[in-house]
């Protein structure tokens, strides 16, 4: 083996985050493979609101930077251990038992924005104004 190059320091530091890289040797080929971690979206939810709500009073409100905010977020890091029998995911730290589909209707939920009042409203305001012809169309 040859000494570790500038290169070598990159794989590892890209392989650090959220992918681990194998080396997977079948009989006639070397293959190497990334797989990504899944991350906890119960944990992560929680972790990022508990850094929004820190953010939000140590950083006055003009000093406020989106960029630094997702930079935090960045750092939450809460992966899953797969269970290979069943092919299902287990967080550690709450509990959580799902398949890969299950969390990422999880996390879909947990990113949805609440419809408001205001936003009911909006909407029928929207369908009040228009036309009748375009309201039967809807029906």
């Amino acid at each position: 083996m040859g000494e570790r190059t500038a290169r070598d320091d990159e794989k590892i530091r890209v392989s650090d985050k959220k992918s681990i890289n194998f080396l997977v040797r079948t009989l006639l080929w070397k293959k190497l493979i990334r797989i990504s971690l899944v991350v906890c979206p119960e944990c992560t939810a929680r972790a990022k609101k508990k850094i929004l709500t820190k953010y939000e009073e140590e950083v006055p409100e003009e000093d406020r930077d989106r960029q630094d905010l997702y930079k935090l977020y960045d750092e939450v890091d809460i992966p899953m251990e797969m269970d290979k029998n069943t092919k299902n995911f287990i967080c550690k730290k709450c509990g959580l038992y799902a398949t890969r589909e299950q969390i990422s209707d999880i996390r879909y939920k947990l990113n949805q924005k609440e419809r408001t009042r205001d936003d009911k409203s909006d909407d029928y305001l929207e369908w009040w104004n228009k036309s009748k012809k375009d309201k039967n169309l809807d029906n």
